[in-house]
């Protein structure tokens, strides 16, 4: 006998890779009618606003502020650093490292995509062969995805500054942390990263809307060399504006900067080294239901060693449909929307596919009602799969903190 669906009831869980979950302090905070821009409080709080950022990002430089999403501090990075003809190499392993590669080649660089495939973290040896054949140092940026949101791969993005000191290249190290900042351990000025992007809506817990580009002196200094940089996208008066309209090149994105000053409170109450820890343990619950899940049956993790696996999203693959049998069960019966497996699959093989967001507002009764309803779906669609995941992760969950 089938039972009615219960979505209807009670609050839905967002558990996709962003947007991720809201607080409800973020969202109090943006409840409110629209601020001056010119003179009060929403001026007064940007200087600390933009310390803050900083120190997510662990770095003592520069922040410029974006209304856009990612792929906008993509293009913003790019439009400080990057002319026409220049080229930039591309470590990929998945598909917004490739997305990257498309937005260079759309402002006229050359990218050169050294492609992993979407089960592999990045190859420092074969990195440094493709420097080492750049004598003439035309490659001006390498372009690395921290962590890809569709394969759920962590990079090593301190690796890839040591082999550029080793080779003796001088190219920017540009990192997207756009899944990863918030979540899995990031250090921009310790592991010698020039330019950084991120977005609001996932580790960082605000709407999505708003976006950042990190940067340091170098970096700085690689945009007073372009030949021109678009009034728009310039990030010298973002970062060191003289009047609160150069930190927009406009009207302020003002119900953002409410949400996002609450959520850094949040962030930094916490500490960044227990978000960092919280985060950590949460996976290992959801990659310990996952083991016990492909005991029996078809569904696998994609990435194989927990080593590089992203504590902030988990990409897995059933048979085809049973991925969007599987995501459309749980949302239509439960009120639980999982991702879409994005860019993992074509046609019909792209049904096999589904990821999990656990990013930034989650603890462990959310992940695991999010794992019990997956448990649930499983059940109810007679897919095959082992037992015992839900002890599995309640176990990692209940233990003692490493």
């Amino acid at each position: 006998m089938s039972l009615p669906p219960i979505a209807a009831h009670g609050r839905g869980y967002l558990a996709i890779p962003g947007p991720s979950v809201m607080p409800e302090a973020v969202l109090q905070a943006m409840h409110r009618p629209s601020p001056n821009i010119y003179a009060g409080e929403l001026i007064e709080m940007m200087p600390d606003l933009t310390r803050d950022l900083c120190r997510v990002a662990r770095t003592k430089h520069n922040v410029a502020i974006y209304i856009g999403n990612g792929h906008a501090a993509w293009e913003a990075a790019l439009a400080n650093t990057i002319k026409e003809g220049d080229r930039v190499l591309v470590p990929s392993s998945g598909h917004f490292a490739n997305t990257w590669a498309d937005m260079a080649a759309g402002i006229g660089a050359h990218a050169d995509i050294l492609d992993f495939g979407k089960q592999s973290p990045f190859d420092a040896d074969r990195i440094a062969e493709a420097l080492k054949a750049d004598t003439a140092h035309t490659i001006k940026a390498v372009l690395a995805v921290h962590v890809d949101t569709s394969s759920s791969i962590r990079n090593d993005v301190a690796a890839i500054r040591a082999t550029l000191d080793a080779v003796g290249h001088p190219a920017l190290l540009m990192a997207d942390c756009i899944a990863s900042l918030g979540c899995d351990r990031f250090e921009m000025d310790a592991w010698g990263v020039d330019v950084m992007v991120a977005a609001c809506q996932k580790g960082l817990m605000v709407p999505a809307g708003t976006a950042f580009v990190f940067f340091n002196d170098k970096a700085a200094a690689a945009r007073q060399a372009m030949p021109r940089v678009s009034r728009y996208w310039d990030w010298a008066p973002r970062a060191n504006p003289e009047g609160f309209w150069q930190y927009f090149n406009g009207t302020a994105p003002t119900h953002h900067l409410y949400g996002l000053r609450v959520a850094l409170d949040m962030i930094h109450a916490e500490g960044m080294e227990a978000v960092w820890a919280r985060h950590a343990r949460l996976a290992r619950a959801i990659w310990a239901a996952c083991d016990a899940w492909g005991t029996a049956g078809r569904l696998q993790m994609n990435v194989s060693d927990p080593d590089v696996r992203s504590c902030a999203v988990t990409s897995l693959r059933l048979d085809t449909p049973d991925g969007t049998r599987l995501r459309a069960w749980c949302e239509e019966n439960l009120g639980l929307t999982l991702g879409i497996g994005l860019g993992m699959g074509e046609g019909r093989e792209s049904d096999a596919y589904f990821r999990l967001g656990h990013m930034g507002h989650v603890n462990g009764h959310m992940v695991l009602g999010m794992l019990g309803g997956i448990e649930a779906g499983l059940n109810a669609l007679s897919i095959e799969h082992g037992a015992g995941a839900l002890e599995a992760a309640a176990r990692v969950i209940g233990g003692s903190p490493e």
